[in-house]
């Protein structure tokens, strides 16, 4: 700028000061014209003619004066715009219109040297308003330029990228676009390769590969938009992918009733496609199949274990396929065979573990009565039909009395407790079932004594002696 300024006033002191130096200090006579300083648009006319032409009168040499005054005002006005422009590489941006500009100031100085100042000024104004046409249409071709290196970097082109950027220098190199085009075009070719891998790699049906070399290249350059584009089409393309193989492994999955693989491979695809109806009706669909594979694992069980006679758990696996369903018949019918059969199970585990139940008579006779009913149930599988067997066994032996030959000293009150009361004797023989009785005795000024005994199903005959003597 401190250069600029120089050329300037130089230019003006050329124009408008040196001829006033130079020109006759007669005071009726105007100062004789000077050329202007010498340019690449407008060079300088040399006044060659005498400070007063022949025949001229003062008036008509003041009036020259004023015409060349002012053709000189609007030549220093083009010398300075066009040295700007100059600066601005305007030759070569703008090579016809400068010319044009360069030829009309041209006649101009022929005019100006004829001191024809009119017609001089005149050209002078037309190179001036071309000149002045070229700097109006500097935004525009600035942004010719700014979207030409926009192009050229969305589609790779070095040649015209740099030719871009040197018009940006030149016209207006502090424009706040230009730094950042410049360090975008410093990635333009690696972002051209991943770019170009990008395509080769879709082209080989590699979409992960193509979205991870176009999400490179995004960072190259976040401002591309081809490649953001192209990121967005590929990673849909991508997901799309995605989603069909997870929707393919989930279906396959769910034939083979491999239910875990498939609910992931199922929520895989809800997650690449949120709220699909799709995915719902699979996931439905593997709902469905789910609860049918389960309950007819559930039925399977019941069977089983209905085979195998294990009632309660039977009745477990009915219970648990209601609660699913409970219209399901196999699942009441089912229910409705186990539930009495664990009870009678229960029931007779019960008694079998603890035989001597059966000395009670109406314990005896209960578990008659249930044995003439299990006898009649049908199917009969061999752990029933041993319990009943057993059950049967022991019912017989309960109820096969035992001669029992009870002594005492004729002074004892000698008591069979739940059987009779035997009073004071010497010998007395009863008729007991199998099982654990006590006898009590007690007599006056004695303390009473207690005798408990146990007779047993194999025993042909059985004996005791109870009395008192202890005294009191």
């Amino acid at each position: 700028m401190p250069a600029l300024l120089l050329l300037l006033i130089v230019a003006l002191a050329v124009v408008f000061w040196l001829p006033q130096m130079l020109a006759p200090q007669a005071p009726l006579q105007p100062p004789e014209a000077s050329a202007p300083a010498v340019t690449p648009v407008a060079t300088v006319p040399k006044d060659n003619s005498p400070a007063q032409a022949p025949g001229a009168s003062p008036w008509s040499e003041a009036q020259q004066g004023r015409l060349r005054k002012e053709a000189q005002e609007v030549l220093a006005e083009l010398l300075e715009l066009q040295f700007t422009l100059e600066q601005q590489g305007a030759r070569r941006w703008a090579a016809d219109d400068y010319a044009a500009a360069t030829a009309a100031a041209g006649r101009g100085d022929e005019q100006y040297q004829a001191r024809a100042f009119v017609e001089a000024r005149g050209h002078y104004e037309d190179s001036l308003a071309q000149l002045q046409a070229v700097q109006a249409a500097i935004p525009v071709i600035v942004q010719t330029a700014l979207d030409s290196a926009a192009a050229a970097l969305e589609e790779g082109d070095r040649k015209q990228l740099d030719k871009a950027l040197e018009r940006l220098r030149q016209i207006e190199p502090d424009n706040g676009a230009l730094a950042q085009l410049e360090q975008r075009a410093a990635s333009l070719e690696p972002l051209m390769a991943l770019l170009a891998n990008a395509a080769d790699a879709e082209t080989d049906g590699d979409l992960a590969a193509a979205e991870r070399q176009l999400r490179e290249a995004t960072e190259l350059d976040k401002a591309h938009k081809r490649a953001r584009a192209e990121l967005e089409r590929v990673a849909a393309a991508h997901r799309e992918q995605r989603y069909s193989q997870a929707m393919s492994e989930g279906y396959g999955a769910l034939d083979n009733s491999r239910f875990g693989t498939a609910q992931k491979a199922f929520e895989q695809a809800a997650k690449l496609r949120p709220n699909s109806p799709e995915v719902a009706a699979a996931v439905a669909e593997l709902r469905s199949a789910k609860t049918a594979a389960q309950l007819a694992d559930l039925q399977r069980q019941g069977r089983e274990l209905e085979d195998s006679e294990s009632w309660q758990e039977a009745a477990e696996r009915y219970a648990q396929a209601l609660k699913i369903d409970a219209t399901l018949v196999f699942a009441q019918e089912g229910l409705a065979r186990a539930t009495p059969r664990a009870r009678l199970a229960e029931q007779l585990s019960k008694t079998l573990a603890e035989p001597e139940r059966l000395a009670d008579t109406a314990v005896a006779a209960n578990m008659e009565a249930l044995l003439q009913q299990a006898s009649r149930l049908q199917p009969q599988g061999p752990i029933l039909a041993e319990q009943l067997a057993k059950l049967e066994r022991l019912l017989r032996q309960a109820n096969t009395p035992v001669a029992v030959t009870v002594r005492s000293d004729q002074l004892t009150e000698v008591t069979i407790q739940r059987v009779a009361r035997l009073g004071r004797i010497r010998e007395q023989t009863l008729s007991l079932r199998p099982g654990t009785y006590t006898a009590v005795g007690s007599r006056d000024g004695y303390r009473d004594v207690r005798q408990n005994f146990t007779i047993q199903h194999d025993q042909t005959a059985a004996g005791l002696f109870i009395a008192c003597t202890d005294p009191i």
